[in-house]
C-alpha cells in the first residue's frame, strides 16, 4: 500500500518552486487518491485526473535499455545528455514509475558520472518540466553552478522550463529555447489543505493535545490560524528572496530584474530579451550544434594525443 499521507505532505504546506496550475492537478491527484473533496480546485474549469500507480509496473527492463542506448550515445557523440522532465522531487524513492517525474539526486548523480567519464566532451541538459519541490533544488543548482568549469555545459529547454527546473537551467547557463518553449516563473507558491468542513459534515471530531506554540501549525483539520499564515508567508518570502537572488547571480543579472518580473514566464525571444536565456533555437538544432562541438574538441585531443606521441618516439629515436 503507498503511504499517500507521505504525498500529501510533499504537496501542501510546503514552499514549492512549481506553476500553478501543476500544484493543481498534484492536489486533484491528492483529492482523487484520499477522497479529499477538495471543493474550490480547478484546472481550466475541469477536474484534473491524473494516473493510478502500478505496483507491478516492470520498468526495470526498460531502465537497463535506456543505460545502453546512453553509452552508445556518448560513444557516438560525446555529449552526455541528461533529462528533467515532469515533476522535481527531491529524491528517487518519492518517484512514482507511472509519473514522469525527475529527482534532484538522481540529476546529481547522472553528473556526476558524466564528469568523470573520460568520452563525455559536452553535457547536455533536456528539460521539459514545471518545476517542482524547493527542498534539494538550491544544493543541485550550486553544485550544477561550481561544475560548469570542469566540462562545457547546455541546458536544451524543450519545451517548458519553470520555477525549479528554470533554475536548474540558469545554474547550468547557456540555455537555448524554440520559438515556443517556455522559461522562467521565478516564484514560490504554497497551499494549505483546510479539512474541517469536510470532517464536520462526516461527524468526525479531531482533538489536538501539543506542546510548544507552533506545533500544532499548519493542521489540517482546522482552518488556518494568523500565527500559521505568518509562519507559512514568512517562508514562502524567504524562499523567494533566495530564488531571486541565486538566478540574479546565475545569470548576471540584477536582482531587481529578476524580482521586477514578478513570476511571469516568457516564450520564445521573449525569454531571451529578458536574460533568461541565451538563444532561439529549436532542441534538435541545439543537441546538433552540441554534438558538433564534442566533436571537434574530441579531434582536437586527438590530435594533441597524437602529436605528443609522435614527439615521444622522435625523443626516444635520438637516445638511441
Amino acid at each position: 500500500m503507498k503511504n499517500r499521507f507521505r504525498i500529501a505532505g510533499m504537496i501542501f504546506n510546503q514552499p514549492l518552486m512549481v506553476t500553478e496550475a501543476m500544484l493543481d492537478q498534484a492536489a486533484a491527484w491528492a483529492n482523487q487518491q484520499m477522497s479529499l473533496n477538495i471543493v474550490n480546485l480547478s484546472v481550466n474549469g475541469a477536474q484534473p485526473q491524473m494516473m493510478e500507480d502500478d505496483d507491478d509496473h516492470p520498468y526495470e527492463t526498460a531502465a537497463m535499455r535506456a543505460e545502453s542506448a546512453r553509452r552508445q550515445q556518448i560513444a557516438n557523440t560525446g555529449v552526455a545528455i541528461i533529462p528533467v522532465h515532469g515533476v522535481l522531487v527531491s529524491r528517487s524513492m518519492q518517484m512514482n514509475p507511472c509519473e514522469t517525474m525527475t529527482s534532484y539526486e538522481q540529476v546529481r548523480a547522472q553528473v556526476h558520472a558524466a564528469l568523470a567519464d573520460p568520452a563525455v566532451e559536452q553535457i547536455a541538459f533536456d528539460i521539459d518540466s514545471p518545476g517542482g519541490s524547493t527542498t534539494g533544488c538550491y544544493e543541485l543548482a550550486d553544485f550544477l553552478f561550481e561544475a560548469r568549469g570542469v566540462k562545457p555545459m547546455s541546458a536544451i529547454i524543450h519545451y517548458n522550463g519553470f520555477s525549479a527546473a528554470y533554475l536548474i537551467a540558469a545554474a547550468v547557463g547557456n540555455v537555448s529555447v524554440s520559438r515556443t518553449s517556455g522559461v522562467g516563473s521565478v516564484g514560490v507558491i504554497a497551499k494549505h489543505l483546510d479539512l474541517s468542513a469536510r470532517n464536520e459534515q462526516m461527524g468526525v471530531k479531531v482533538t489536538t493535545v501539543s506542546a510548544g506554540a507552533h506545533k500544532n501549525d499548519l493542521s489540517p483539520h482546522e482552518p488556518i490560524t494568523e500565527q500559521s499564515m505568518k509562519f507559512l508567508t514568512d517562508m514562502v518570502q524567504g524562499y523567494y528572496t533566495q530564488f531571486v537572488d541565486t538566478v540574479a547571480k546565475f545569470r548576471g543579472m540584477a536582482v531587481e530584474a529578476v524580482r521586477a518580473t514578478e513570476a511571469g514566464v516568457f516564450f520564445g525571444q521573449a525569454g531571451v530579451d529578458i536574460g533568461f536565456a541565451d538563444r532561439i533555437e529549436t532542441p534538435q538544432a541545439a543537441i546538433d550544434r552540441i554534438a558538433a562541438e564534442a566533436r571537434q574538441s574530441r579531434a582536437a585531443r586527438s590530435t594533441q594525443t597524437s602529436i605528443g606521441a609522435r614527439a615521444k618516439a622522435m625523443a626516444l629515436q635520438t637516445q638511441i
